[in-house]
């Protein structure tokens, strides 16, 4: 399978993952995020370009089609894409891989969410997230430490959730087009 024909079917099908999986998340008031199931199925199979690229093209979709505050998460997506595919083209895709990811991505991604809900939207943006912050002020803590701990447990269920999840979903595929793609997993 060309490299190219990959990368013109998995970016599309990561931005749809990240999406539903994110809309789900909102509609039902989560508080995790499930929008960077996509972003992490990316990186993994195509590296941190393809990780990024989706991470990136996701919100921004997002936001010129349901709210302008997704463009300035971007950032975190595209962290999110460069991580897990740099460790995946360095380390291979393992579960022991995956986990690390996952609990790097945990707290990576609200040190870099934190200050853009905070300085752009006052550290609530409206998810589930938002009552863990809540109880976290109301416990006498200032708005950027409230939201910077109210992500980390949320993001340590979703970055592992999704890694996991991702290392399952690619597992099974034929070890023949994987390696013809690069893709190590063991």
């Amino acid at each position: 399978m060309d490299k190219k024909v990959l990368y013109m079917t998995t970016i599309p099908v990561g931005i749809a993952i990240n999406a539903i999986g994110g809309q789900i998340a909102t509609f039902l008031k989560l508080p995790i995020f499930l929008d960077s199931i996509g972003t992490v199925l990316s990186g993994f199979l195509l590296g941190p370009v393809g990780g990024a690229l989706v991470g990136f093209f996701t919100n921004i979709l997002l936001g010129f089609i349901l709210d302008p505050s997704y463009i300035p998460f971007s950032i975190v997506n595209i962290v999110i894409g460069l991580v897990s595919g740099y460790v995946a083209v360095k380390h291979g895709i393992n579960l022991k891989n995956s986990v690390i990811v996952g609990l790097v991505l945990a707290i990576i991604a609200p040190m870099v969410g934190t200050p853009i809900a905070v300085y752009l939207y006052g550290g609530l943006v409206g998810g589930g997230v938002d009552l863990l912050t809540a109880v976290f002020l109301h416990s006498g803590q200032d708005i950027f430490s409230s939201a910077f701990l109210a992500r980390i447990p949320a993001n340590l269920v979703d970055k592992l959730l999704s890694c996991i999840l991702v290392y399952y979903i690619i597992k099974p595929f034929p070890k023949d087009i994987l390696s013809e793609l690069g893709v190590k997993v063991n």
